[in-house]
């Protein structure tokens, strides 16, 4: 039991919904009736978002960042070290190929997005890739956020989402990632790991993050206005934080409570959609 809590630890519980909330956004708004969404196969695709895909993502990421989260504090609390046991390993690759397993049930289309999430995924940790160790190409490729909508929009619609939805939704992953990246800017600097945090500063890493969320809630605008002022919410929250002196390394740990609010009104509007659309 210990084993499986400690996967569950490095799974991060906390970051679930960072990529089953996308799942559920997605199959909501290609959905074109609410029975649709019980589909065992948009269920299976949540479930895999859930917990598989995020033991995956955060497992690579904990096995190659070995060496640097001896030093980071954030080990400290409700996040776990990897000390080279092989359980997590093969929790990884077990993920990995439960992920290319859908491949063989889901639209052509749909495996697109799920292809580019299990490149993008292993990429950003593992060398020679490596892509969290590159200004700007580690904020760029943590648009796999927004993939998995990709994968559950498409296989109950058949068509790629809107091309606004999948930019405001990258745009948003981006500013996202930076700003989780800026409790990590000591930490990486004595370990030599350059990254957009660390090559901008903590000051200049708050303005491309709001730079990012503007660009989102401007994209997502020209789609749905309603959308744009939810997502502008995020940078008038990062100048709520910086007014009041709020440390980052505290504010960091509002956004799951942030995140998983907008995902909700997101969802709840994408229901509603649904139940009146006859």
């Amino acid at each position: 039991m210990s084993h499986a809590r400690r996967l569950l630890r490095r799974s991060r519980p906390l970051f679930w919904l960072y990529l089953a909330g996308p799942a559920i956004v997605g199959a909501v708004y290609a959905a074109d009736a609410i029975d649709a969404l019980a589909a065992p196969l948009v269920i299976g695709l949540v479930g895999y978002f859930l917990v598989p895909a995020n033991v995956f993502l955060y497992g690579i990421n904990d096995v190659f960042d070995a060496e640097i989260d001896a030093v980071n504090s954030k080990k400290d609390g409700i996040e776990e070290r990897y000390e080279g046991d092989r359980l997590t390993v093969l929790a990884v690759a077990t993920s990995a190929v439960l992920g290319l397993a859908f491949l063989l049930v889901i639209p052509a289309r749909a495996g697109i997005y799920l292809l580019g999430f299990l490149i993008l995924g292993a990429g950003y940790s593992t060398p020679p890739l490596r892509f969290k160790t590159t200004p700007l190409l580690d904020s760029v490729s943590n648009g796999l956020y927004v993939l998995p909508a990709g994968v559950t929009y498409v296989t109950l619609s058949g068509t790629h989402p809107p091309a606004l939805a999948l930019l405001g939704g990258w745009l948003w992953a981006m500013g996202m990632h930076t700003f989780s990246a800026i409790p990590d800017v000591e930490p990486d600097r004595l370990a030599g790991i350059r990254t957009t945090a660390t090559t901008l500063g903590r000051r200049g890493a708050l303005g491309y993050c709001v730079a990012c969320w503007t660009a989102a809630a401007i994209a997502f605008g020209l789609l749905d206005g309603r959308v744009g002022a939810l997502v502008a919410m995020y940078p008038l929250l990062v100048g709520a934080i910086v007014v009041a002196n709020v440390r980052v390394d505290r504010a960091y740990w509002w956004f799951p409570a942030v995140n998983s609010a907008a995902g909700m009104l997101l969802t709840l509007g994408g229901l509603w959609q649904v139940s009146h659309a006859y």
